[in-house]
């Protein structure tokens, strides 16, 4: 917290350089969002005061400065929750408004979204009320409606600050990325304006957190719904807004950056995923086993997006069914990328698993066994090389194998972080082509051999397999996921959408038995408005078939 609350004193006072008397952080700026359980921890809590009396204390001096901080608050309102023993305060996610070296103003969240990834219920209680506040001296003054995140998406909170007075609304948030979800926001916040006939400036978070990413992308909008600004997503910014009035209304004036495509927010977001969750966790690089295949290919291209290429090692393993290609295909990706790049056969500890296991496993065929085996062994392989030198094993697994199974407990799916593991099959090839056509962070174009984009996808764990042998073509699989897992339809309703029953239903059958591999799988960046992690909440246990 002492970092954040730096964040947010250095920034306020470069604003007030510029002429700025009004400084808005995001939601839960001075903690970040979400603390989780830290939010029970009395002692969170007081380091959040803590850090806010901080700021208070630091920007005292800056006459006429208002500053907004996201932070958790706590106090008994004579409402608070009793148990046997202890009557706990109620919490809340909140905002004070800051101005010199005073709480001047406060204000909670009255919506809180408990959703997809978002659990506010567990630890705040809705606020009441509305809160408008002066930014400004004299004719330059403006009264300001303050509201977090999710009450800008309802109706009511809007009109009762502009009932109290409101000139412009402002919104600070902390809404976590999927694609599309930044033009979502802004139409949402459209109707806001439209509804209410205020302007507003919408300030929201940028960075990783665990299996979340907040792109930034802060705007700025007329009263009359036009855009008067947007700053760039995916990085931090101090994104300035003029506010101007004249004799018919508040005029906002601000700079503009263009809306980029959903492939180009999509790698954004994974490369600042993975950048952040090594960064903030304090490790000193990634490994990742090259496998030749797309999957480990992009993986690495990310990664290297990510970190730069000094900091990531790529391992390949090949077993008895590698073919040259993989050797070949896997050699030219990390000269392109221009990383370490080394070669551990797995098959002196292949051959000496099967010769320990002879006897138990006499008059039996081979089968999905030895295939884990082999998975297992590059599992341990690389977690040996992680414990010895540090980096974080990145896993290479997507969405459409993890859905199914399609993936090894202990194997491939060992590692600390699942850089694609939202992505399905489909995602994994565009977003490779759209990476070879692009070279967003100036680490090489075209890093992918085409020959790794075009060959059918293959775990190479027997003789001439590919994926198809196993699952149905990744075109229909990913069609069916995406009704099924992220969009909740019934297998009956994705029949009658044209599907064929028996793949529906085997597809269904798949995703409910490998719940109990899915819990044991790594975080991973979300990227969908519904990933495997705090959006997918399903009993291991469970004979429910619909």
């Amino acid at each position: 917290m002492p970092g954040n609350a730096q964040k947010i004193i250095d920034a306020a006072r470069a604003a007030y350089q510029d002429g700025a008397r009004l400084v808005l952080t995001p939601e839960l700026a001075i903690c970040g969002y979400a603390a989780e359980d830290l939010f029970l921890r009395a002692s969170f809590m007081h380091a959040c005061d803590d850090a806010v009396n901080l700021v208070a204390r630091e920007l005292a001096g800056l006459k006429g400065l208002s500053v907004v901080v996201g932070t958790p608050t706590q106090g008994d309102s004579g409402k608070g929750l009793r148990t046997k023993s202890v009557e706990v305060q109620q919490r809340h996610n909140a905002a004070v408004v800051l101005r010199e070296g005073r709480v001047v103003a406060s204000y909670a969240k009255r919506e809180l979204p408990n959703y997809q990834v978002f659990d506010e219920r567990r630890y705040f209680t809705p606020g009441q009320g509305a809160c408008v506040f002066q930014a400004g001296e004299g004719e330059d003054a403006i009264h300001i409606g303050l509201l977090i995140c999710e009450d800008a998406w309802f109706e009511e909170p809007a009109q009762l600050a502009k009932n109290a007075g409101a000139e412009l609304l402002v919104v600070i948030n902390a809404s976590p990325f999927h694609v599309g979800k930044g033009n979502e926001r802004e139409l949402m916040m459209q109707a806001r304006v439209l509804a209410t006939g205020l302007p507003m400036v919408y300030a929201h978070l940028v960075g990783g957190q665990d299996e979340i990413v907040f792109e930034g992308r802060s705007f700025a909008l007329q009263a009359d719904g036009r855009l008067a600004g947007r700053a760039p997503s995916f990085k931090e910014n101090l994104f300035s807004v003029q506010v101007l009035r004249t004799q018919a209304a508040i005029d906002l004036i601000a700079a503009a950056v263009p809306e980029q495509g959903n492939d180009a927010d999509l790698w954004d977001a994974l490369v600042l995923g993975v950048r952040d969750y090594l960064g903030k966790n304090g490790f000193p690089g990634a490994i990742l086993g090259l496998s030749g295949g797309i999957d480990s290919a992009l993986v690495l291209a990310i990664a290297v997006d990510a970190l730069g290429a000094d900091k990531v090692r790529t391992v390949m393993m090949p077993s008895p069914y590698t073919a040259d290609i993989s050797w070949i295909d896997a050699r030219e990706m990390a000269e392109r990328m221009k990383v370490r790049y080394d070669e551990l056969s797995i098959v002196p500890e292949f051959e000496a698993f099967k010769a320990s296991l002879a006897g138990e496993f006499k008059g039996r065929a081979e089968d999905t066994t030895e295939e884990n085996i082999q998975a297992r062994i590059r599992g341990v392989f690389l977690m040996a090389l992680s414990n010895k030198f540090g980096p974080i094993v990145l896993t290479t697994g997507n969405k459409s194998e993890l859905a199914t199974g399609y993936c090894t407990l202990y194997g491939d799916m060992a590692g600390g972080f699942a850089v694609i593991k939202d992505l399905l099959k489909t995602t994994v090839f565009r977003l490779a082509r759209w990476r070879n056509d692009n070279d967003p962070y100036g680490t090489g174009i075209c890093p992918i051999p085409e020959r790794i984009i075009t060959r059918p996808p293959s775990a190479e764990l027997r003789a001439e397999q590919t994926d198809q042998d196993s699952l149905p073509p990744y075109d229909v699989l990913d069609a069916i996921l995406q009704r099924y897992m992220e969009n909740d339809q019934s297998v009956e309703s994705i029949v009658a959408a044209g599907f064929e029953r028996a793949v529906v239903e085997r597809v269904a059958r798949l995703i409910r038995l490998n719940e109990y591999k899915r819990r044991q799988a790594p975080v991973g960046i979300r990227v969908t408005h519904r990933s495997f992690g705090k959006d997918w909440r399903y009993p291991i246990t469970n004979k429910f078939r619909a």
